[in-house]
């Protein structure tokens, strides 16, 4: 027998694993419509290896009202929201549609913003928390620090994140690392 979360082969630790954002509009910008098949397969290994390990999985997906009260200041200022409710845009991916996961939607770049996120993972005796998704220096990096204050331990799925500004990347995972001690994990190498 093991701990919740952890594999007997001392793979990834974690209790539930957050995928975020992975929606057709998010991979639209250039930058991250050639990151695509990259983070599609890394996210699927990181499912594998959450289903090893029976952690929990809860997709959180981004889905703004034509209403602009909830869009971000930056998407007010510009006009151009994203992943506006009933959108192809919103969608999720593809690629990732079979996997017929919880969802959670969110209207703000911290996914524990307006939800009940806390409140189901504290439910499920979550702890540990994987994060994979787009994009690392919005809302990977602000719901990594949101989680952070709620006392969650989080890693980041290395191979499944990813910004279509790969110095906001770099960057981003820095400053998670040095602040809050997030780590980059590697999945073990059978995955």
């Amino acid at each position: 027998m093991h701990a919740a979360g952890v594999d007997e082969e001392g793979g990834a630790p974690m209790d539930a694993l957050l995928l975020i954002d992975l929606q057709e509009d998010f991979f639209e910008p250039p930058g991250l419509a050639g990151e695509r098949r990259r983070v599609v397969e890394a996210v699927l290994r990181w499912v594998e290896q959450a289903r090893r390990v029976d952690a929990r999985i809860i997709e959180i997906r981004t889905e703004l009202p034509e209403d602009e009260s909830t869009w971000a200041l930056n998407m007010r200022d510009d006009r151009q929201p994203v992943a506006l409710e009933g959108t192809p845009g919103a969608q999720g991916l593809a690629e990732l549609g079979h996997l017929a996961l919880p969802v959670i939607v969110k209207r703000r770049d911290d996914a524990f913003v307006g939800t009940d996120l806390a409140l189901r993972l504290r439910a499920l005796g979550a702890e540990r928390l994987v994060i994979a998704g787009v994009s690392t220096e919005a809302c990977i990096a602000l719901t990594a620090a949101g989680a952070y204050a709620r006392d969650f331990r989080v890693a980041l799925a290395g191979g499944a994140i990813a910004s279509a500004d790969p110095d906001a990347h770099d960057r981003s995972i820095a400053w998670l690392a040095a602040q809050y001690r997030q780590p980059v994990m590697s999945l073990p190498k059978d995955c």
